[in-house]
């Protein structure tokens, strides 16, 4: 087994369990780097995908944590960290002194302190949960929030400097807190998109001329110039799911009892989240809660343009 110590060396070992949307480029991003990686997922195709790239097939994602150096696991949801980590099998007892466990999932802060309590002994633990959708984990340019101490966000900096921008939040459980606020905010602002395109076309005011004047304004977000054409599309971005949507607002509610005070902006983005994935189902793509209004409104946001869906940016 190598030591990994913040050098970039390319002999370390790198297991990857779950190679969806994001941690399937993701793991190809640390291939092309020069990593050797051993990889896992339930679906054969993604495995499939990956070894393809280059990547090592292994059985289990214990088999991966059994065999790796940096384990890093991406998956959709709290519960499916828990089953890969403590169920039968488990990946988290076996991994090895001197490893690091790296969870890039957007979790839950209690279950990763849970799991850092139970790791083997000497075996360090951060979280590094991602942002910067499926276009950004193609090429490179996600921002990952990562929590921990100050030496083992160290060893794995650089390697994870090939995924993108490394923001260090402090102390363990802190990424996730970090990532949770990013998406409170993205949430908020999907919300309300929608209802900023419906105010102007319904005062007179041609789509694409309004959506040009809010890029140039003070009204300007990521999810202006970066989630608008795929409402333009009529697509609404199936990347990722209202499903996802509700776990991460979930999971914001969850944070949110500690402020003391309520927050009804956030609570009501969280309701136009459930309203949408009521009408549309738990499988529709994210953007559907600006769909609700146009259906509503009777207004149609679909604008001619070249719009590069986002999982192939």
């Amino acid at each position: 087994m190598n030591t990994v110590d913040g050098s970039g060396d390319r002999t370390a070992v790198i297991g990857f369990v779950g190679l969806g949307n994001m941690g399937g480029p993701m793991c190809r991003r640390l291939l092309d780097a020069g990593y050797a990686v051993v990889a896992f997922d339930l679906s054969a195709d993604a495995l499939a995908s990956a070894t393809a790239a280059g990547a090592l097939a292994a059985e289990s994602a214990a088999d991966v944590a059994r065999r790796c150096d940096v384990f890093l696991t991406s998956l959709p949801r709290p519960d499916h960290v828990e089953q890969v980590m403590r169920g039968p099998g488990g990946a988290l007892a076996e991994l090895r002194a001197g490893s690091v466990w790296v969870d890039l999932t957007t979790n839950r802060t209690s279950l990763v302190h849970a799991l850092a309590d139970e790791a083997p002994a000497g075996v360090a633990v951060v979280d590094s949960p991602v942002t910067g959708a499926v276009d950004g984990a193609r090429n490179g340019r996600l921002t990952l929030f990562i929590g921990g101490h100050d030496g083992d966000v160290a060893r794995v900096r650089p390697i994870l400097e090939h995924l993108g921008m490394v923001i260090h939040c402090g102390g363990l459980g802190t990424g996730n807190a970090v990532k949770l606020v990013t998406n409170q905010l993205w949430f908020i602002n999907a919300a309300a998109i929608g209802e900023a395109f419906a105010l102007g076309m319904a005062n007179g005011v041609e789509l694409g001329t309004l959506w040009e004047a809010i890029q140039h304004s003070v009204g300007d977000s990521f999810v202006v110039r970066h989630d608008a054409p795929s409402i333009f599309a009529g697509h609404y971005d199936p990347s990722f799911t209202l499903d996802l949507c509700n776990k991460d607002l979930g999971l914001i509610a969850e944070l949110a009892e500690r402020v003391g005070a309520p927050l009804p902006v956030t609570e009501t983005a969280r309701q136009r989240f459930l309203d949408a994935t009521e009408r549309y189902g738990a499988s529709a793509a994210e953007l559907h809660v600006v769909r609700q209004l146009e259906e509503d409104a009777n207004l149609s946001m679909r604008l001619d343009g070249d719009w590069t869906p986002p999982w192939e940016a």
